[in-house]
C-alpha cells in the first residue's frame, strides 16, 4: 500500500473508533467519518466497501495495537511494569470494544466474526509479558496465562466504564500484586 493510502486508512480507522464509541455510535454516517478523517467518501469505500467492513477493521486495528504493544513495552520497561502498562491498555481496549458493541453486533448479524482470533492473540501477548516477568524473577511461574486473562476480564466487567478508571487501576494493582513471587 502506498504511504498516502496507508495514512488515509489509518486516519479512517482512528476516526471510526471514535465515532462508533461516541454517543451517536449506532447512527454515525460513513460520510461524516470520511469528512472527519479528511478524505472523500470514495476513499473510504475503496478501503472499506461496507459499513460492516469498516467496523470490523476498526475493531481489529484496536486489537492489533494492543497485542503489538506487548513486545514494545518490554523494550522500554521492566517486565512487571510493562505488564501493568499493558493491563491499562487492555482496559482501554475493552472499554472501546464495549462502546462499539452495537456496531459490532451489526457485523455479526451480517455474517462476520470480528472476534475470531481475538482470544488467541490476546493470550499470546499476555504470555509474552508473563514469560518475561518469570524469566527475570519479578513474576510468579505458577500462574496460568488464562487465569490472568480471566482476572483482567473480571476487572473490566466490574470497572470497565470510563468513569470507573480509578477503580480499575486499583484492581489492576491488586492483580499485579498477586502475580509477584511470595
Amino acid at each position: 500500500m502506498r504511504a498516502d493510502a496507508q495514512r488515509n486508512r489509518d486516519r479512517l480507522l482512528t476516526v471510526a473508533v471514535d465515532a462508533f464509541t461516541g454517543p451517536d455510535g449506532g447512527d454515525v454516517t460513513l460520510d461524516s467519518i470520511a469528512k472527519q478523517a479528511g478524505v472523500g467518501i470514495g476513499t473510504l469505500y475503496r478501503h472499506f466497501p461496507t459499513r460492516e467492513a469498516l467496523v470490523e477493521a476498526a475493531y481489529r486495528n484496536e486489537l492489533e495495537k494492543l497485542c503489538e504493544s506487548a513486545p514494545e513495552l518490554l523494550t522500554e520497561r521492566t517486565p512487571a511494569d510493562a505488564l501493568r502498562d499493558w493491563m491499562d491498555h487492555f482496559v482501554d481496549y475493552m472499554t472501546t470494544k464495549r462502546g462499539m458493541a452495537d456496531a459490532l453486533k451489526a457485523v455479526i448479524a451480517s455474517g462476520g466474526n470480528p472476534y475470531e482470533h481475538s482470544r488467541a492473540k490476546l493470550l499470546a501477548a499476555l504470555s509474552t509479558l508473563l514469560t518475561a516477568g518469570v524469566a527475570d524473577g519479578t513474576l510468579r511461574s505458577d500462574v496460568a496465562v488464562e487465569d490472568v486473562f480471566a482476572g483482567l476480564g473480571g476487572v473490566t466487567m466490574i470497572a470497565g466504564e470510563p468513569a470507573q478508571r480509578e477503580q480499575a487501576g486499583r484492581l489492576l494493582d491488586l492483580l499485579l500484586d498477586g502475580l509477584h513471587p511470595r
